[in-house]
């Protein structure tokens, strides 16, 4: 695996990462109600749910390789244009309004925090098929194990730090205002980087 294509999934999962979605909601919805330590906490859960299923994807290419490496390129395509499709849905409702937020949230404990993370991640098989579409175009197989350790706790790291900031900032009154007023353009640009992402490893 080249640098190149080892930067280029990090940086396409950064981007996937950013893109608001139910991860993101819940983050913020978290930070608002229970504040920033408790969401904290809740995006040490969401890293934890994206590379688990990073590695499911990883184990499912490899055996899939070997059972029937004639559908490499279908499922290149395939993945690809389903970020496309990620890209349309965001693009279709980047101007409906965030989830209401409960200022009454009960406290809820770190573990738990940590916990509803993983939970709210494995419950949606969407960044399984983002991981497989990615690895697909840009994971060779044969690609030594330390690579793939470096791959997923860098993985780890930007799911992570991502909803930490997102916890930090919708932790404030005044950020969740100003992503209220500029919601549709941001969505709109990470389905735009989406979509990007899906023709390029659809085509090659």
């Amino acid at each position: 695996m080249t640098a190149a294509a080892f930067l280029s999934v990090v940086l396409i999962h950064l981007a996937a990462a950013m893109s608001p979605g139910p991860s993101f909601v819940v983050c913020v919805k978290t930070a608002a109600s229970e504040g920033f330590k408790v969401a904290s906490a809740l995006a040490v859960g969401l890293g934890l749910g994206a590379t688990i299923w990073a590695i499911a994807a990883l184990a499912g290419l490899a055996l899939l390789f070997e059972i029937a490496p004639v559908l490499l390129t279908v499922l290149k395509v395939g993945g690809g244009l389903f970020l496309c499709f990620i890209a349309l849905m965001m693009w279709r409702h980047a101007a409906e309004p965030l989830a209401e937020v409960e200022a009454d949230a009960p406290p809820r404990s770190m573990a738990s925090a940590i916990r509803l993370g993983l939970m709210t991640q494995l419950a949606n098989p969407k960044p399984a098929i983002f991981f497989g579409a990615v690895f697909i175009g840009l994971v060779p197989s044969g690609t030594p194990l330390p690579t793939l350790i470096a791959l997923l706790a860098l993985i780890f790291i930007n799911e992570t730090l991502w909803y930490i900031f997102v916890a930090r900032a919708f932790s404030i009154t005044q950020a969740r205002a100003a992503y209220m007023r500029l919601k549709a353009s941001i969505d709109r640009l990470f389905g735009g980087l989406i979509a990007f992402f899906g023709l390029k490893i659809a085509l090659t």
